[in-house]
């Protein structure tokens, strides 16, 4: 290995081991479960390195401290990293607001890039809030702010509202 390489490791816990689980909590309940650590971290947070999780009903935020291995070859966080905590902010806000035995799927991602991110740009706040939840799908916005508090990046989504089969029916 040269001076300029380097070399990360991570670990994950297989989700599916947690499935039944998942299916008998509210949305809100498995965010704040995950939050306070009763859950483990799903694969996607321990690749990116992602934090923290604060849920509330239609609103969730995560935090992501850039580094060198979210880089694109030019030296910026690559967009796919954003894209994907947008996302995850967007539909996670969705979530908050399901009973448990209803699950969701993003539909589409609508991604605004405003400024390049670095190391230099700080902690990343992603905070997703729903815009309006109807039957069988929600519009959920996330918007991305450097520790300066600009704007880096903003996404729309819209997320289809799904019954997960064999989970526990959704309170009348």
């Amino acid at each position: 290995m040269t001076e300029t390489q380097r070399s990360r490791t991570f670990t994950w816990t297989d989700p599916a081991a947690h499935v039944g689980e998942l299916g008998r909590l509210s949305g809100l309940d498995m965010l704040r479960s995950l939050a306070k650590g009763d859950l483990p971290r799903p694969p996607v947070m321990e690749l990116l390195d992602a934090e923290g999780v604060d849920a509330e009903h239609g609103r969730v935020t995560f935090a992501l401290e850039p580094r060198e291995f979210h880089y694109n070859p030019l030296g910026t966080v690559h967009g796919g990293v954003i894209s994907t905590m947008l996302d995850t902010a967007a539909a996670c806000a969705v979530h908050s607001m399901l009973p448990a035995g209803v699950s969701y799927t993003t539909l589409d991602l609508n991604v605004k890039f405003l400024r390049p991110v670095t190391v230099e740009s700080g902690r990343l706040t992603c905070t997703g809030e729903v815009i309006q939840r109807g039957r069988r799908t929600a519009l959920a916005q996330a918007r991305m702010v450097d520790t300066a508090g600009r704007l880096v990046a903003h996404a729309t989504s819209s997320c289809m509202i799904l019954e997960v089969p064999g989970a526990a029916a959704p309170a009348a």
